[in-house]
């Protein structure tokens, strides 16, 4: 049926739908012998979900669910390295990884996005808009982001030591998939007390990590820690969401969305009290609201 009606039609454009929103998964060729893998689903507004560190775009299974129902077009992709996506040896440095996004945001052709960036995520969303000028971009998101700059220097002395992610390198080289099991926990504030998922989610999400590259993970994992952004939040001007928990042990709310908060003007900065770093599950229900209230407002 579908090939009658491609044959019958020598334009799709002539269609009633336009073919980039028919319901899918694709590869998207962003950079020779790079392929990212990308959902896109629904129709409406577009919004681009950027996964964080280690996971891929399967984080984003309550959001993306929630978003299409409510008449929005989400795309999620895995970023390289990661997931489904190929898996360089090189190209993990911001530079690189905003390229990708540009290169699916002109190949899907879209215009007024709204981007997402959770985590690490943040940081393709800032340097997108420093090194591609946010076109076609109408608002930003950042979400337990590492935004503006996490490294402890002279200048930025709540960061973090560069010993602390020093040692992270090294627990990740002696016993990757150990190193997952145990930052899992702290990412979703899991103790003695508080046990905010069950113990098979928590091992789906650190099987989805496990399935990263080990070099894209260093290689990230350096990036994300050692980025400063500080320099470049000025370019930021469509209206920004920042959302932050107050228990996130991963990325501090003090060394981070505080202080991009008081760097973009046009934002709406909310905190989560006592969420921790992986709040997109955690505090999914009051995510989704406040996304949703910010998508349409």
């Amino acid at each position: 049926m579908e090939n009658s009606i491609i044959n019958s039609n020598p334009t799709l454009r002539d269609l009633d739908f336009d073919i980039h929103q028919l319901n899918t998964d694709k590869y998207i060729e962003t950079a020779k012998n790079v392929k990212l893998y990308v959902k896109d689903y629904g129709k409406g507004k577009p919004v681009i979900l950027i996964h964080g560190w280690p996971l891929s775009n399967e984080m984003w299974e309550y959001q993306i669910d929630f978003l299409v129902k409510n008449n929005y077009r989400v795309i999620a992709y895995d970023r390289r390295g990661f997931g489904k996506s190929s898996q360089p040896w090189d190209g993990y440095d911001y530079d690189t990884l905003s390229d990708d996004l540009s290169e699916i945001i002109e190949q899907l052709e879209l215009e007024n996005v709204t981007l997402v960036g959770f985590s690490m995520g943040g940081g393709e969303v800032v340097r997108y808009f420093s090194r591609h000028q946010g076109k076609g971009i109408a608002k930003a998101a950042l979400i337990s982001s590492i935004i503006p700059f996490l490294l402890k220097t002279e200048d930025n002395p709540e960061g973090r030591p560069k010993e602390k992610t020093e040692a992270t390198a090294a627990s990740i080289h002696e016993d990757r998939i150990g190193f997952l099991d145990n930052f899992g926990k702290i990412f979703f504030g899991v103790n003695i007390i508080n046990k905010p998922l069950s113990t098979p989610l928590l091992e789906y999400y650190r099987d989805l990590c496990s399935a990263a590259s080990p070099r894209a993970t260093l290689q990230c994992a350096e990036s994300l820690n050692t980025t400063d952004f500080r320099d470049e939040l000025h370019t930021i001007k469509v209206p920004t969401l920042i959302i932050h928990g107050t228990d996130d042990k991963n990325v501090p709310i003090e060394v981070s969305s505080e202080k991009t908060a008081k760097a973009i003007k046009n934002n709406t900065f909310i905190v989560y009290e006592g969420a921790p770093h992986g709040l997109f599950y955690t505090e999914k229900d009051k995510l989704n609201k406040d996304l949703l209230e910010f998508l349409n407002s």
